[in-house]
């Protein structure tokens, strides 16, 4: 299965995305790499290359990140687990790619469906005129 990581600065949006994502795919590997270890508001490289252990199920990972800096620690945690692959950061919104893509996840979907279900939720319509 392909597992998820979601990456975020504050360790309580991580969880709280996560909360929402197993209701809909409860045997999904999504973990949380929220936070700094000391409790701060950041991001952390180990606590991301911890998490992407977690979810390597052998079917890939596919990280969801916040904002910028974000990006750039799950880049060196990429770099610093050549060995999980496939793995890409998506480009989607955390929380409707989240739960997307966890639900693809859940119901055997390869990782480009996985990751595919992640970057097109920033396409989804919330409100019609």
């Amino acid at each position: 299965m392909v597992g998820m990581v979601v990456i975020s600065h504050s360790a309580k949006i991580a969880s709280g995305v996560i909360d929402l994502v197993k209701q809909m795919a409860p045997n999904i590997p999504i973990f949380p790499a929220g936070g700094t270890s000391d409790g701060r508001i950041g991001t952390e490289m180990d606590l991301i290359m911890g998490a992407m252990e977690q979810a390597d199920q052998g079917d890939g990972v596919v990280l969801l990140v916040d904002l910028g800096s974000a990006v750039m620690s799950a880049q060196l945690a990429m770099e610093m687990l050549p060995d999980i692959q496939p793995v890409a950061i998506a480009n989607g919104p955390l929380v409707e790619g989240a739960v997307v893509g966890g639900v693809e996840a859940e119901i055997g979907g390869s990782f480009d469906k996985v990751l595919g279900a992640v970057e097109e939720a920033s396409q989804m319509v919330k409100v019609r005129d």
